[in-house]
């Protein structure tokens, strides 16, 4: 098994802590990485697009002239699509853009995305992560005792109204649970911290 070592939030190392090689330890497969980022993008993605067909445009009830005898060629409204101001042809209507992949794709994913912030040194275990009230100086200073200067992301094993009030304010920095823990967010971030009890909850999940 693989081992990290431990901090404490004053930054000091506390001892060592064995990761589960079957989520921390696996060779990260970068396809699988690649699908689930787009997957996940494409959820994001709104969607509410429309623009008018024909029938929506208002006006042109009426026929602009008559059918014959003009020498101008036939129109049955100002509307058409080929007139200014008519209707839009095949333009895009809502619609979801979301797909699911499969559950041992996803599982594999996520493993891998963990696995690399192990393989690059980006990944920080802490004993436990505290406030008695929402202090953003002091997460920043817990930031800092870990040298930590990039976007971060925190993963906690409950939800912590102290912590994710204190690293709102804070850009580049996002706290989550271990039962919100993605791909996109672990990719996207340069560094991975954990407490302790939320690397038992994810070993569970995903052992």
């Amino acid at each position: 098994m693989a081992k990290v070592d431990l901090y404490n939030q004053s930054g000091s190392k506390v001892s060592e802590i064995e990761l589960n090689d079957s989520v921390f330890g696996i060779e990260p497969n970068q396809h699988v990485l690649f699908e689930a980022v787009i997957s996940q993008r494409a959820s994001l993605r709104q969607g509410t697009h429309k623009t008018k067909v024909r029938s929506e445009v208002a006006g042109g009830g009426r026929k602009p002239w008559r059918q014959k005898g003009t020498g101008r060629a036939r129109q049955g409204s100002i509307r058409s699509p080929q007139w200014r101001g008519g209707g839009t042809v095949f333009g895009p209507t809502p619609r979801s853009y979301s797909y699911k992949m499969p559950r041992k794709i996803r599982r594999l994913a996520i493993r891998s995305a963990l696995s690399s912030k192990v393989l690059e040194q980006k990944m920080l275990v802490l004993e436990s992560l505290v406030f008695e009230a929402p202090k953003t100086k002091e997460f920043k200073g817990v930031l800092s005792a870990l040298s930590v200067d990039s976007k971060a992301l925190i993963v906690t094993a409950n939800l912590d109204e102290n912590v994710a009030l204190s690293a709102r304010n804070i850009p580049g920095v996002t706290v989550l649970t271990a039962e919100g823990l993605n791909v996109l967010d672990v990719v996207s971030h340069d560094r991975l911290i954990l407490t302790q009890e939320a690397v038992q909850k994810v070993e569970e999940v995903l052992a």
